[in-house]
């Protein structure tokens, strides 16, 4: 990637930020800002140029992306075991879609740093009292007290020091013996019991252990493979709180380029991705791989001066465009974007987010996402690539390894009426465990339908 020109990691202040938080002490603001500077990156330039060569490879139909992970990530709800319990669950996903479409998967958290909402207002008013809105736990607390909803930048610092501690477990887990295929029988969930879903990883998990008795017959000890002990595993969050992502920019001192060091990926929101954005400006000039939601509202002529102005060199890996219609406009709206983009030859990354499109409110009171709008939504996507000649590279998912209730549906029938049994999110409603696996298994099947229509048309 070449220097974007006439950028610094502070040019963004002369563009509009939308979403951003207003600080009441702008000395406090600038002493947590100076804070950060000073700390260690969270993760390495290195690191962010090896998944740009991994999503290349993906904008090149030859992978898939599966990015999942919290809503919005709590002070409250931090613990070893959540971070455990959501990373053994994205790789059974990926093992569930390695297998079945026999390319590998590339596996992207939204971990480590996804606290920052957007909100569509700055105050909340309730009875006689109006206070911030709450944008995420490194801004502000949830609760409705003004002490709590006061816009503190110290939460920048604690944010930092839990992505810091997520980041060591999730690298421990990824190299360190958790992701081994030998154990892959171990990361089944044991709330998850003998459902359809489970049997079915049970299988799979019986068919790799053959055949990694089979390597080892045949002299191959799979435990001198590191592709067997271990995975690649990324973060990533949406690059909102733009005073904290300026703060962790740091130059790679082997290149020059700068990285922002606070995640592998960052991506900018449906909201933020406008012509004279703060945060489209800021990204720019960072080495990493960029995420662009992609809505209704997003025109053609729009989504190419974006990706020229976020990717003038046409890097391969560099940009992945994530899709988020809602299941019945996924397929009237995605094509005319498709076709502009690979019309244009620009090599992007197309993902589909089927959470964002598809909030109801159910008759209880809770806001939730049908699993079979969930579902349909992909298969939207998938039939929109299949119309067009193009690659559905990924699918990008609010999910959690708990066992919550708080998206109606799947096979484990969560009802409107037991939402309210363990309904723990900060924000938006997240797939179980279970349903994530579900997902993963009926986005298999679309690949292998791919991989079927492809090796046909090449006949």
């Amino acid at each position: 990637m070449t220097l974007a020109q006439n950028w610094t990691p502070e040019s963004w202040k002369a563009f509009e930020a939308r979403h951003l938080p207003h600080y009441e002490d702008a000395a406090e603001l600038a002493a947590a800002e100076a804070t950060l500077a000073t700390y260690p990156p969270l993760v390495f330039a290195g690191e962010a140029r090896a998944l740009k060569k991994d999503l290349a490879q993906v904008a090149g139909g030859h992978a898939f992306l599966l990015q999942g992970g919290d809503c919005a990530e709590s002070f409250a709800e931090f613990h070893p075991n959540n971070i455990r319990d959501t990373f053994r669950v994205l790789l059974q996903m990926a093992v569930v879609m390695t297998f079945a479409s026999k390319k590998p998967v590339v596996k992207v958290g939204r971990m480590a740093g996804q606290f920052a909402k957007p909100r569509s207002s700055d105050t909340e008013t309730q009875g006689d009292l109006t206070l911030p809105s709450y944008f995420g736990d490194n801004i502000n607390g949830i609760e409705f007290d003004p002490a709590q909803r006061r816009n503190d930048p110290q939460r920048m610092v604690r944010a930092y020091s839990q992505a810091a501690a997520t980041l060591n477990l999730l690298r421990a887990f990824a190299g360190g013996g958790y992701a081994n295929l030998r154990q892959v029988h171990q990361w089944t969930l044991d709330f998850m019991g003998r459902s359809d879903w489970a049997d079915k990883f049970s299988d799979i998990a019986d068919r790799i252990g053959e055949a990694l008795d089979f390597m080892e017959a045949c002299g191959v000890d799979p435990a001198t493979v590191p592709q067997l002990q271990g995975t690649s595993f990324y973060t990533s969050h949406e690059a909102l709180l733009l005073p904290y992502e300026q703060a962790m920019t740091r130059q790679d001192s082997l290149t020059g380029e700068w990285f922002d060091t606070s995640a592998h990926m960052l991506w900018i929101g449906d909201r933020t991705r406008f012509e004279g954005s703060a945060h489209v400006e800021y990204l720019r000039g960072v080495g990493n791989p960029i995420g662009m939601k992609c809505g209704p509202s997003l025109e053609p002529d729009a989504l190419l001066k974006m990706l020229d102005t976020l990717n003038p060199a046409r890097e391969a890996g560099r940009i992945t465009l994530i899709s988020r219609y809602g299941h019945d406009k996924v397929e009237d709206g995605l094509p005319k974007l498709v076709r502009a983009v690979k019309a244009e030859g620009h090599p992007v990354v197309w993902s589909c987010d089927p959470m964002h499109g598809n909030v109801i409110k159910s008759d209880s009171g809770y806001k939730t996402r049908p699993f079979d709008r969930i579902l349909t939504e992909v298969k939207g996507f998938f039939a929109v690539h299949r119309a067009e000649g193009t690659h559905p590279g990924g699918i990008h998912i609010e999910m959690t390894g708990q066992d919550v209730t708080e998206c109606v549906g799947g096979a484990v029938a969560i009802t409107d009426d037991a939402l309210g049994d363990r309904y723990h999110t900060h924000c938006d409603p997240r797939l179980n465990a279970a349903q994530s696996i579900e997902l993963a298994f009926l986005t298999a099947e679309m690949l292998n339908q791919e991989a079927a229509a492809q090796q046909a048309n090449a006949a």
